[in-house]
């Protein structure tokens, strides 16, 4: 029986379909909501960026994340279900699986993909990625 279960949200359509899914397969879990705060995008850890437009992008990124955040927590709410809310910086893949460890999840509900285009294919799929290591059993919505 899934009783923690950890949802990355990311503001893709993926995401949403596994947020969705998790509100209606597992209601009455404890869901947390994860959002990814990538230091790797483009900008975000640029070392040649002066002090304050480096403040200025990760107060930019801060706030995508809330939104993106506010937005599913607000789709919740509309199934009636309360969710955690928490935000990490790091590598996608390895921060929720870190997270689903740290955190003594029963399970995680994934987006078959997030990122678009190049970046994707280069950098691998998170949602692959975190089924490989992942020590607690996936699900992965498409």
């Amino acid at each position: 029986m899934v009783k923690r279960l950890l949802v990355p949200i990311d503001g893709s359509d993926p995401a949403d379909a596994a947020l969705e899914f998790a509100l209606e397969e597992y209601p009455d879990a404890d869901i947390t909501l994860l959002s990814v705060i990538d230091p790797t995008d483009v900008g975000y850890g640029s070392i040649e960026a002066a002090p304050s437009t480096f403040e200025h992008l990760q107060e930019n990124a801060k706030e995508r994340t809330q939104n993106v955040l506010d937005e599913a927590s607000d789709r919740a709410a509309d199934h009636g279900v309360d969710v955690t809310t928490e935000t990490v910086i790091g590598m996608p893949s390895r921060a929720i699986v870190e997270w689903a460890e740290n955190n003594d999840m029963d399970g995680i509900v994934i987006g078959s993909h997030g990122r678009q285009g190049v970046t994707r294919v280069l950098l691998g799929s998170v949602a692959e990625s975190v089924v490989r290591r992942s020590p607690v059993p996936v699900t992965v919505v498409r």
